[in-house]
Order: C-alpha cells, then sequence, then structure tokens
C-alpha cells in the first residue's frame, strides 16, 4: 500500500485510478474532436481545451469515488463495478451540466457531454475488462512473511483469504514451543539463517505476530532481516493498515504512545477544518432551508408532537450539547430510556421511515456544525446514558471525544448502523483509526463516500 496524507491506499486501486484518469482525459478529448467534425468546426490546439478536459476528468473522477467504484466490491465483481461507473458517470455528467448552466458559457456542450459519458463508460468498463485479472492476481499483492503461529497468525491468514486482500502470505515461521495455530507453520529451530529464507520466499515484509513479546522478541532475527532491506512491521500496526481500523483485541497504551499518529500539525488542518464547517454548512442551510421547512410541516401533519427532536449528546473533549434533528420516532419513544434503534423498529413513524432512509432527517444538524459544536465530519455522537455504558465496557471508548463528532463519518460509511456493544466496538475500531490518522484528505474521502451511503442505504435505520 501507499500512504497518502497517512491513508493507506492500496496500489492496485492507485493503478486503476491512474489508468482511469488518462482514458477519462481521452474520452473528453476525443467527444469534443467527435462533435467538431459532426459541425465542421476546428478542434484548437489541445492547451486550449485542457482545463475542460480536467474538469470533466476530477468531477468524474470523484463521482466515482464517491459511489464506491474504487470499493473492494468493484475490484472484485465485474457487474458490480460495472452497475457504479454507469451511476458514478451519470452523475457526474449532471454535474457538470448544471455547472454549465450556472455559468453559461461553451465549456461543457450537451451534446460533448453526451458522446464523453458514452466514452467514459467505453473506456472505464473495457479497463477493468484488461486489467481486472491482473487486480485479482498475486502480482499485485506485497508478499508477506508471518512471525508467529498463534492466534494473531490465524487472523492474518484469514485476513489474506479475503478477495480484496492487498497481500499475500508466502509463508508462517512458529517462534515458540507451543502448539501452532497455524498447521504449515515452520518452527524457528528448522530454519538456520531467517534472513536467506525471508530472501528465498521473495517476501517484501515480515509481520510480527506473537502472542506474547516479553522476553520473546527476536531481536537479532529482526536485525538481520531489517538491514538486509525488507520492511519490518509489527501485528497491530499491520492490522490498521489493512483494515482501516485500530484493532481493540491487541490494542494497547505503549502503542497508541508510540505509533504514528495524534500528530500536532493537525492545528494547521483544525482551522481550515473550521472554515470548511462555517462555509459549508451555511451554503447548505441555505439551500436545504425549503427541504426542512417542508418535511417539518409533513412530520407535524404526520404525528402528533414537534416537529424537530432535540436530545443531548456527548461532544469534543465528553462536553455535552443538544442535537438537532427532524423528528422521525413517535413523542413518548424514549419514555423508558434511550434505546438502540431497531430494524423494523415500532417507536418509527411512517414519515420518520423514509427521512430517515434518504438522510433527511439529518440536514438539521447542518446548524449544529454552524455553532461549532459538530463537524460535517467525526465520530457519531452519543447520548450521556450509552456513553457511560459504553466506557465500562469498552477500552478506549474516551478517545473517540477528542475529536468532534460529526454527521458522517469513517465509522459510519465503513459499518452498518449499530445496535448493540458488539457493534459499537466494531464502530470505535473505526473512529479511533480517525482520530489517530486525521487529515483534510481523509475527510474529503469520508465526504465522497457518504453519496454511496445516501444512494444504497443498508444500514439506514
Amino acid at each position: 500500500m501507499i500512504r497518502l496524507f497517512k491513508h493507506y491506499i492500496p496500489h492496485a486501486v492507485l493503478l486503476l485510478g491512474l489508468l482511469d484518469c488518462v482514458l477519462l482525459l481521452l474520452a473528453g478529448d476525443l467527444a469534443w474532436k467527435f462533435r467538431a467534425a459532426q459541425i465542421d468546426l476546428s478542434t484548437g490546439q489541445l492547451a486550449d481545451r485542457i482545463l475542460p478536459m480536467a474538469g470533466f476528468a476530477g468531477i468524474t473522477l470523484a463521482a466515482m469515488i464517491a459511489v464506491g467504484v474504487y470499493g473492494p466490491e468493484a475490484l472484485r465483481s465485474m457487474r458490480f463495478a460495472c452497475a457504479r461507473l454507469m451511476v458514478a458517470v451519470s452523475l457526474a455528467i449532471l454535474a457538470l451540466a448544471l455547472l454549465d448552466f450556472v455559468l453559461p458559457g461553451h465549456t461543457y456542450w450537451r451534446s460533448t457531454l453526451l458522446y464523453a459519458m458514452l466514452l467514459a463508460i467505453g473506456l472505464l468498463i473495457a479497463n477493468r475488462l484488461v486489467t481486472g485479472g491482473l487486480l485479482g492476481t498475486s502480482a499485485f499483492r506485497r508478499r508477506v512473511l508471518v512471525l508467529g503461529a498463534g492466534e494473531r497468525a490465524r487472523r492474518l491468514k484469514r485476513l489474506a483469504e479475503r478477495p480484496e486482500s492487498g497481500f499475500v502470505i508466502v509463508g508462517f515461521v512458529g517462534m515458540g514451543d507451543a502448539q501452532p495455530a497455524v498447521p504449515e507453520a515452520i518452527s524457528r529451530a528448522a530454519i538456520a539463517d531467517l534472513s536467506a529464507h525471508v530472501a528465498n520466499l521473495g517476501a517484501s515484509e515480515v509481520v510480527m505476530a506473537l502472542e506474547e513479546r516479553r522476553n520473546a522478541l527476536p531481536l537479532k532475527d529482526l536485525l538481520r532481516v531489517k538491514t538486509a532491506g525488507v520492511h519490518v512491521n509489527e501485528f497491530s500496526s499491520f492490522m490498521e493498515r489493512e483494515t482501516g481500523r485500530v484493532d481493540l483485541d491487541t490494542l494497547n497504551p505503549s502503542w497508541l504512545i508510540f505509533s504514528d499518529g495524534f500528530s500536532s500539525g493537525r492545528a494547521i488542518s483544525s482551522v481550515a477544518k473550521r472554515g470548511f464547517d462555517i462555509l459549508a454548512s451555511g451554503l447548505l442551510l441555505l439551500a436545504t432551508f425549503p427541504v426542512i421547512a417542508l418535511f417539518a410541516l409533513i412530520v407535524k401533519l404526520d404525528s402528533a408532537g414537534p416537529a424537530f427532536f432535540r436530545q443531548k449528546r456527548i461532544g469534543l473533549y465528553g462536553q455535552p450539547f443538544e442535537l438537532v434533528k427532524l423528528r422521525s420516532m413517535r413523542t413518548d419513544a424514549e419514555k423508558d430510556g434511550a434505546k438502540w434503534a431497531q430494524k423494523n423498529d415500532t417507536r418509527i413513524t411512517r414519515v420518520g421511515a423514509f427521512i430517515r432512509k434518504v438522510r433527511i432527517d439529518e440536514l438539521p444538524q447542518v446548524w449544529t456544525v454552524l455553532t461549532g459544536h459538530m463537524s460535517f465530519v467525526g465520530p457519531r455522537p452519543e447520548v450521556p446514558q450509552f456513553v457511560d455504558d459504553l466506557e465500562q465496557h469498552l477500552p478506549y471508548y474516551a478517545e473517540r471525544h477528542m475529536v468532534k463528532p460529526g454527521i458522517t463519518g469513517w465509522a459510519q460509511i465503513n459499518y452498518p448502523y449499530g445496535a448493540s456493544i458488539d457493534d459499537a466496538r466494531q464502530k470505535l475500531e473505526y473512529d479511533l483509526y480517525y482520530a489517530k490518522n486525521y487529515t483534510p484528505f481523509l475527510d474529503l474521502l469520508i465526504m465522497l463516500q457518504t453519496l454511496r451511503v445516501v444512494l444504497w442505504p443498508e444500514g439506514a435505520r
């Protein structure tokens, strides 16, 4: 994987994205030349149309990221990839047509956009047909040797067996006398020279997956492997990189303290983040005020009670604040205390089911963003009762409050709605990853991919 602004991007995804970018530029150029030939118009110099071509490619790539074209499902399923590609290109064309309407000119002719859309879909699908087989082979996967043969090693084996995995395990080395959980592991005593063994297997990375590191760290072996030019990684860091979440099962305070993350340089990023929140929330409130007002009236007519739902939530540094949403449940929904929302929850009203599904109930939260209690991106804010309970059951739960809560977040786009402590544990792993690795680049990825969650709301409740 390549680390870009603290976020890991698989080599296969990066390669596919670069090829797509080139093909989109080509599609934009061919569309213009085809349209110019139709109306007997000079195509002009390439420099004169490079900006419109770059705009077409950039907006289309953003739409592709937003709808999940580069997600694991799209990499292993051609049907899934084609469906998402057509949605992404269509959304991009609509956005460009709207841009041309708002800023009238000759930048994006509708006929040219139609040709560009058809060419782009054809070229992008062809790209996946040609490279799909290669992306599915181990040629694009890192070769990993695992030091350890216990439960951690077995977890790595299961992770490597996933179709979307970015690595392949070339061997396991049992470092102790305990019964191995991975039968194919080779005992360290049977290997004369570990560094030579790594070279013979062609491993590009060694992962230390020892169950007990105290007095068992093979320093001499690791030093020889490292000086031979092979990357050596620790289990928790490897899992964070490969899964996009912090592994609570193996997490310890020393790893959090000494690992990369929680950079002091985020102060500048935080100022930029707040500036974006103010500007975007102000514009979004102006644009969506008619929608909020309309559905507030509908909610009021549909069931007895106020149109807006107000509830205390826990925010930055554990401080409480009041959250505002369109009411989607009956007014007596929490008469016995706060409860997790369940599938087919009987407390949800008829209108509430719809506004939850399309996320319209979340729109008033933009006001909370404008006032500074929330951000567009961050962990989901929870009610005090849940926070008190989860802090008793989940280690490091309080650390998620070191960043502002958000309307959308890394956990929200990677894990469906949670309705149990186990779900909260899974989402906490994603929240800790976000708090540890926050950058504006990660925020941008999350906001783009939120569109995928809205269009395909598998986890909405």
